[in-house]
Formats: structure tokens, sequence, C-alpha cells
């Protein structure tokens, strides 16, 4: 007996392709996607160089129209491909998307190159796509899940450290004083801060045999602190390493992604993945 399976519709079809990466489909429109990223704002990046403008300038600007009608297709496409419209539209990477397509057709209405050149600067916002693209690439959502677990440890640390910087700052303007360098505690805690960070600028150094060595163990004390968040980040990444997986799978009406496998319905607003 044969049974009729319902074809997915062209809708969903896109929403797979455009906000999944777990089909051959949307593996490709994403590396796509992500070259055409990275070569908008080298273009925009080379256009800023008056030399290179001056003998390219033609290439640059097809280029950019090439790549302007090529966001501008997929603009469209991400709108009409989910259920909801509007969550993309006002959405962060909706408003980052349209704003950094924009520039190169208002060059038709604006006239005046200061602020054609503030306009140019937006379409560097397509940076920001390519940490929507980052979930997709390897284990990166385990990666996402342990800085967010990682967060409140994180912050006591760093809580810690200013702690730290503020008494050493103080140690060293007493240490110091003004005629070396150190006029204030604020001024101190901004070098404890260079030292610590192994920094070193070099604008106020300690001149006493006493304040030598306290910036001695500061370097040596940076370099044990570097390692501090490293490890804190590491430990979450083993907690949830036998976790079950999530998939790229994002929902056509919250666009909420990260979602378990085979699950069918979504964690955040409940309705169903798959039409």
């Amino acid at each position: 007996m044969e049974t009729n399976k319902k074809k997915p519709s062209l809708r969903h079809r896109l929403h797979e392709i455009i906000y999944e990466a777990d089909t051959k489909e949307g593996k490709l429109f994403d590396i796509i996607l992500l070259i055409a990223i990275i070569a908008s704002i080298i273009f925009v990046m080379l256009e800023s160089i008056k030399s290179f403008d001056e003998k390219y300038h033609d290439f640059l600007n097809i280029a950019e129209w090439v790549i302007t009608i090529l966001f501008s297709i997929e603009y469209i496409l991400r709108i009409i491909s989910i259920r909801k419209p509007l969550k993309y539209i006002f959405s962060f990477y909706g408003i980052i998307d349209l704003l950094s397509t924009l520039p190169k057709y208002l060059s038709f209405v604006m006239v005046g190159s200061h602020n054609l050149a503030a306009l140019r600067a937006l379409r560097l916002l397509r940076v920001f796509r390519i940490l929507k693209l980052a979930r997709y690439v390897g284990a990166s959502n385990r990666l996402i899940v342990a800085l967010k677990a990682s967060k409140a440890k994180i912050a006591v640390f760093l809580f810690f450290v200013v702690i730290v910087c503020i008494i050493l700052g103080t140690i060293m303007y007493m240490v110091e004083g003004e005629e070396n360098g150190f006029t204030s505690i604020p001024r101190s805690v901004y070098w404890a801060i260079v030292t610590l960070t192994t920094v070193g600028f070099g604008d106020i150094a300690p001149n006493t045999a006493l304040g030598q060595l306290i910036a001695s163990v500061i370097m040596i004390l940076g370099y044990s602190i570097i390692a501090i968040p490293t490890g804190i980040v590491s430990a979450e990444i083993n907690k949830i390493a036998n976790h079950e997986d999530t998939n790229t799978q994002a929902c056509p009406s919250c666009l909420k992604d990260d979602h378990k496998e085979k699950a069918i319905y979504c964690y955040n607003c409940g309705a169903m993945l798959n039409e």
C-alpha cells in the first residue's frame, strides 16, 4: 500500500536552505554567503585607499554592485521564507542586513563625497553576519554554550582582577610617589592594569628598587592570571561534551536555533519546526 508523503512547500525549502546548515544546500549557501561578506569587506577597505581606488575604481564599483544585489536577493528570500517576517525585519541581524545593503542604493540620491564615505562605512556592518554564520562551523555551538555557562565565573574573576589592580595601584602610589610619575591613585591603577595584562606601554615606570620588585611580581602574576579564563571555559566545554548534540535548525516562527536533534517543536515558542 503506497503512502502519499506531503511534499515540502517552497517556503519550507527556502527556510531550510537559508536558515539551517544541516543539508548540503544549506552548507553551500552559508559558504557562498560567507565568501561574499568577506569579499565585500575587503572591497570596502580597498576602496578607502585612494591610490588603489583611483586605479581600480570601476572594478570595485562593479564588484560592490554585484554583491549588493546578491545581498538584496538574500534579504528578500529571508523575509518570504519565514512565517512571521517582522520577527526577522526587526531583529538585530535583520536591521544589520538592511543597513549594510542600503548605502549602494542611496548613492543614487545622495550627492557629496563626505556623506557617501560615511554610508560606505555601514557596509562593514556585514562583518556581524559572520558571527551569525559562526554557529555552523564545527563545534562552535558547544563553545557558545560554554561561554554562556562561564559568564558568572568570569565576571567574578574580572571583579577580583579589578580589586587587585586597585590595591596594587595604591601601593605603587605610596612607594613611588608623584616624583616618579605616579601622580595619583587612578593613574597608578592604570599602570597596574597595563602591567598586569602584560601590555606595558612604558609611559610610566617605577624607579625605586621596591617599586621595581613589585612591578616584577605583577608581571609574573599577569601571566598566571591570563590562563584562568581559558581554564574556566575549558571546564564548561568538558561538562557539555557528553550532552545531547544540537543542530542548526531555526524555528520558522521566532527564528530561535540550537534545537536538539529530532526536535519536533520549538523550545522557545512551541511552533512546529517542520511544516
